[in-house]
């Protein structure tokens, strides 16, 4: 099936699912049936943090022309990631290890929503990534220590909704505070997910969600993973003075969130693609997690499985699947946990002929760097051995982008302004002697 180019039928099917996953998420297309009903009389205020967040307010102001001359608003994002608005002023900062610039960002949003009336409407537009975008520290903290803290959390191996439960609990914004700031006007949280089972308070450490979570809890995830906290931080958390807002605050009664993009409607949308060209699909999750290369095996032992044994399903096949996975960092490579999970899965495959697989992150940004994943082909390792290089010590030492970059089969995307989470494919073609 390959051409000269070494591109076939798999690969670009592979791909324009993935497209078609990321397409299926963009705000233009989510956020206008969702968007409320302003009252006739009242501030009209967009805020909201995000990778997608710059194009989700680029989609308010589009339909909502009617009520621009009262429109009002700040939100930020990833720097790369803005679109140009009229009315709501649009801030870059940092990601996934915070700056001075969103610290700025969430001290002025604060402001922005104090001492607004019941009339007043607050629209806050949430997507992945504003945990680091919105990153306010609690009294006693400063930006250095959320910035430790985070890399810290990034390393450790903790899953999302764990390393959120800290965040929320060191913050002067998240966990519900935001809410309480609008308190009493109305607010309406539209929201991204990209999180396994897009639980509100674990998007962006919910800014706008009330949190069952205790600084206990918080307290138990730092200790699990050995994480050292700065002298201050520690003392939030043992102390109980960095509580979250929690349900049933009165202060939350009148927040609505309604979610508006997960990552199951991405794999359904690239079901679709799949079906369209003849091949069967079929989805196993939209909330996988554990460690990327433990995830990858059992990928591609699935894999396998259909591809030798026309087990769970018959070949040709694509098994596709979302969620979040995690990696421990070991070695000192260029990382990317997409990446890492499919050199994982190419090393257990050991270049069966039959079996392609892509891997990437739906913003487009595979851990830190602007490479969204890669392509795992049959040859993949023997072309990696051909340039001297050896497969298993890139994994060893967490460099998925530097393999697949050596091989020329990174997937690059751009700024993809929406987030719903990670993706993978794995296609298992006929066995042609069949």
């Amino acid at each position: 099936m390959a051409d000269s180019h070494g591109a076939n039928a798999s690969q670009q099917l592979l791909r324009r699912m993935f497209d078609a996953a990321i397409a299926s998420a963009q705000p233009a297309l989510c956020v206008p049936k969702h968007l409320p009903l302003p009252a006739p009389h009242g501030r009209l205020i967009v805020i909201g943090a995000g990778k997608a967040s710059a194009a989700m307010a680029q989609a308010v102001e589009t339909h909502w022309k009617e009520h621009l001359p009262r429109l009002e608003g700040l939100v930020v994002t990833r720097y790369g990631y803005a679109a140009p608005c009229e009315h709501i002023e649009i801030v870059e900062a940092a990601h996934p290890v915070p700056d001075a610039a969103g610290q700025v960002a969430a001290e002025r949003m604060l402001k922005l929503v104090t001492g607004l009336k019941e009339e007043d409407l607050v629209l806050c537009l949430i997507s992945g990534g504003g945990s680091a975008l919105l990153p306010l520290p609690a009294a006693g903290l400063t930006l250095q220590d959320k910035t430790e803290l985070n890399r810290a959390l990034l390393r450790s191996g903790a899953t999302i909704s764990e390393m959120n439960c800290v965040r929320r609990h060191l913050s002067a914004i998240k966990g519900g505070r935001l809410a309480v700031a609008c308190h009493p006007a109305r607010v309406v949280t539209l929201l991204i997910s990209d999180v396994p089972g897009d639980n509100p308070m674990d998007i962006a450490s919910g800014p706008t969600v009330g949190d069952p979570t205790s600084c206990e809890d918080a307290l138990a995830i730092v200790r699990r993973y050995g994480i050292d906290l700065p002298p201050a931080a520690l003392d939030l958390l043992v102390s109980g003075r960095g509580e979250s807002i929690k349900p049933g605050d009165p202060r939350l009664a009148r927040t609505e969130i309604r979610l508006i993009a997960a990552p199951q409607q991405a794999l359904e949308a690239a079901a679709r693609i799949a079906r369209e060209s003849g091949m069967p699909a079929h989805i196993l999750g939209d909330a996988l997690e554990g460690e990327a290369r433990d995830v990858g095996k059992v990928l591609a032992g699935m894999a396998l499985q259909v591809a030798d044994r026309g087990q769970p399903f018959a070949a040709p096949c694509v098994l596709l699947s979302g969620g979040e996975t995690t990696v421990t960092v070991r070695g000192t490579g260029r990382g990317g946990r997409n990446v890492e999970c499919l050199l994982s899965m190419g090393l257990t495959l050991n270049g069966h002929p039959r079996v392609y697989a892509l891997a990437g992150d739906t913003d487009g940004v595979d851990g830190q760097e602007e490479i969204a994943g890669g392509l795992l082909r049959p040859d993949s390792l023997a072309r990696a051995w051909k340039l001297g290089r050896n497969p298993q010590d890139d994994l060893s030492n967490n460099n998925g982008h530097g393999f697949f970059g050596l091989l020329g089969d990174s997937v690059v995307t751009g700024p993809t302004r929406t987030n719903v989470n990670d993706f993978r494919a794995v296609l298992i073609e006929a066995d042609s002697g069949t």
